[in-house]
């Protein structure tokens, strides 16, 4: 099927002879250590896509520190770059927060990961460390050691005691942010939000509970206004989503029996050719 999909896309012209090749797309993008020289564009979804003209966030700002820097993975839609030092700012005002240490964005190019995420494909996805940013001159190898810290208790019902008010504050500032599509956090720290929140709760809306993300919260941002082949994922529905959250901790509490007939989908990696044709284009740009 893979050598189909690359014969079509040949006599097509949607991919370069020799570019594709058979290697897989998260190969041919993870080894790009620098944005192509075009102007920043998202092209595809979030989890199917790529980055045009991505902009490095700066290792180290007044109010935040890219981590991890061996991934390289600290580069987005110049948009995404605004939004992380707007928050970071906000952030600084909370106590014991001096800012924000920012973990994986896009590679230069954004496209397939050789490892980790399925999604962070356009430069518009974000993953926050849950730890307190208080230092904000760790060297290069510190941030290869640091880890962040679990805010989670009881595989993720509830919230332990590393929560803050402050962690509920940037989320909520975060989510308030008009560029913002949606936030991932663990179930317990959305309840936790819904119990606390005694103003506006429109923004809880974007909250979203998911797997994982006790050691960072994920945010994700709507497509940059205008910009075309860029996919928009659907809006959230409508409501604070709270008692959506309560389930996901009454089946963590009680699970309910497994599915008998429930069939794990087997996922195909991408070539090339799977991706918005513009990829291509990214790939070649020197």
């Amino acid at each position: 099927m893979v050598r189909f999909i690359l014969t079509i896309a040949l006599a097509l012209g949607l991919v370069t002879p020799g570019l594709a090749a058979d290697k897989l797309a998260k190969q041919l993008f993870g080894a790009e250590s620098a944005p192509s020289q075009q102007k920043p564009a998202s092209f595809g979804g979030y989890a199917k896509g790529c980055l045009a003209g991505g902009v490095e966030l700066p290792e180290t700002g007044p109010t935040w520190q890219a981590m991890r820097l061996s991934r390289n993975r600290n580069w987005g839609h110049p948009e995404t770059i605004d939004f992380i030092q707007d928050l970071s700012r906000k952030a600084a005002s909370q106590p014991g927060w001096n800012g924000l240490y920012i973990g994986d964005i896009s590679q230069p190019r954004g496209g397939p990961m050789l490892s980790g995420h399925r999604s962070h494909q356009i430069g518009l996805d974000i993953d926050i460390w849950m730890l307190p940013a208080q230092r904000l001159n760790l060297s290069r190898s510190q941030r290869e050691s640091i880890s962040s810290v679990s805010l989670r208790r009881a595989k993720g019902a509830y919230v332990n005691s590393n929560w803050t008010r402050a962690h509920h504050e940037i989320i909520k500032a975060a989510a308030s942010d008009r560029r913002t599509a949606r936030i991932f956090v663990f179930p317990g720290a959305k309840a936790q939000m819904c119990k606390d929140e005694k103003g506006n709760r429109a923004w809880l809306r974007k909250v979203r509970p998911w797997w994982g993300h006790h050691y960072h919260f994920h945010v994700r941002l709507n497509c940059p206004r205008g910009m075309r082949g860029c996919e928009n994922q659907a809006a959230p529905p409508p409501g604070d989503g709270c008692k959506e959250a309560q389930e996901w901790v009454n089946n963590i509490l009680n699970p309910p029996p497994p599915d008998p007939n429930y069939k794990p989908k087997k996922r195909r990696e991408y070539v090339l050719a799977d991706l918005p044709r513009q990829c291509a284009g990214v790939l070649r740009s020197r």
